[in-house]
């Protein structure tokens, strides 16, 4: 057994006092309170439970600093990101994703949900292992010590109608059939789950929907939904229906489903999607960066849509930042404060978030949990004198503030370092091989 002691602790009934969590088999045995420390490790600050990134693309982490130049749209954005695509092969894309998991876990985060289409070589042509892609990925997200949900998604047009293009091959299994044969040949296990997805109502089409959705009824599903307003011109030329109106009449919606970004979205959208339970992943960093927009989030909140949050393009990876964002974004939009607290907030980048990818007993602190911890510093410019609440970590604290992660009873960050990998330097060196 392990121990580990806070200073202070954020557990479901508030933020308590001199913590003493003990863990076997990767799990919380016992959490106590006006504890003690004896000889566990000692956290200090305010520790909080793993967070998790339930929408990511790693190799768009090649993009930052490189498509913040000049003007343009999605549309233009996505060129560049085609470009970095063209680039990566099994060996390339596991150096790259094991840094940028290696990020993600310096900021906090115990689980990714990984949105993985990127699966043959150019020219669509299978590797040996037609799964090589996916396996670099997993075999990226253990190395740097985060669960992972791999997100193995459909992609068959490169638009309604639309042929695929020279790198939109490498997404494609020619149809749905293909690409359930192929993806039922991976497993998970303890620290991996395999999901699903559909790229979109434009990489998808409709009459394929349907059998992406029932592939694999128990795992989670997961779907970029409006989040741009020409893809839903192009949804109702085509279909005479909304993106979300034709995903719910192909059954695609459920209580496992996430609808990625549900930016642009119509009041009958919003209802089809809370009635169903459907989770709403919003990205607000990427839809800054993207132009993409703001999201009705609290009319999805109030219609029955859990929220969870995700970092996608990784322009930025600080949940924390993704966390106030909703909040701020809604201000803007309505001029009006106070629409999301910080404890829904959390609880979206945690627990819901968590269970949204397939980890339902995570993102708590409590005993039987999977043991997961995030101690962020309260002696920061960030958040000196903000009073260690949960206020503290969603509107004060960033990832910068993290200074040591344990990730099923395992400490990876100690001191704000990665125990096992030095980050920066990786990100450079396998960013550097598919820019160049």
């Amino acid at each position: 057994m392990t121990s580990y002691w806070c200073s202070s602790a954020l557990l479901p009934t508030g933020v308590a006092e001199r913590v003493l969590v003990t863990i076997a088999d990767g799990r919380f045995a016992a959490v106590e309170t006006n504890a003690e420390p004896g000889d566990a490790i000692r956290l200090r600050g305010l520790v909080v439970p793993g967070l998790a990134n339930c929408h990511s693309h790693a190799f768009h982490r090649a993009l930052r600093g490189r498509a913040q130049t000049g003007r343009g749209t999605f549309w233009t954005w996505r060129e560049r990101m085609y470009a970095v695509a063209s680039m990566l092969t099994p060996e390339s894309y596991y150096q790259l994703a094991r840094a940028v998991y290696g990020e993600m876990v310096l900021a906090g985060i115990t689980a990714v949900g990984e949105f993985h289409y990127l699966h043959h070589a150019p020219g669509g042509r299978r590797y040996d292992d037609p799964n090589a892609m996916g396996a670099a990925l997993i075999a990226a997200a253990r190395d740097a010590g985060i669960r992972i949900t791999l997100l193995d998604t459909c992609y068959l047009a490169g638009g309604i109608d639309q042929p695929l293009n020279s790198v939109q091959e490498r997404f494609s299994d020619g149809d749905a059939a293909r690409w359930a044969a192929r993806v039922s040949a991976l497993t998970g296990s303890d620290d991996v789950v395999i999901g699903a997805a559909a790229h979109s109502v434009r990489g998808v089409p409709q009459d394929q929907l349907g059998a992406v959705a029932s592939a694999f009824p128990d795992a989670p599903l997961h779907i970029h939904l409006s989040e741009q307003v020409g893809e839903n011109a192009a949804c109702l030329d085509a279909y005479g229906r909304t993106p979300a109106q034709v995903l719910d009449e192909s059954g695609f919606l459920s209580g496992r489903t996430s609808a990625v970004h549900a930016t642009q979205l119509t009041d009958v959208d919003v209802g089809v999607l809370g009635s169903s339970a459907t989770y709403s992943c919003f990205c607000p960093t990427t839809e800054r960066d993207l132009a993409d927009g703001i999201g009705p989030s609290v009319a999805l909140r109030d219609a029955g849509s859990p929220l969870t949050l995700g970092s996608d393009s990784h322009a930025v990876i600080d949940l924390f930042e993704e966390m106030r964002a909703v909040e701020l974004d809604e201000r803007l939009a309505s001029q009006e404060r106070g629409h999301w607290s910080a404890t829904e907030l959390l609880k979206a980048a945690t627990a819901d978030g968590h269970r949204s990818i397939g980890f339902a007993d995570a993102g708590v602190i409590e005993a039987g949990a999977r043991a997961d911890l995030v101690a962020l510093r309260l002696d920061s410019v960030r958040t000196a004198g903000t009073g260690g609440t949960v206020e503290t970590a969603v509107f004060a604290a960033s990832a910068a503030d993290v200074t040591d992660v344990v990730v099923g009873g395992r400490r990876l960050v100690a001191d704000g370092n990665h125990v096992k990998l030095d980050v920066a330097a990786e990100l450079t060196a396998s960013i550097g091989v598919v820019t160049a």
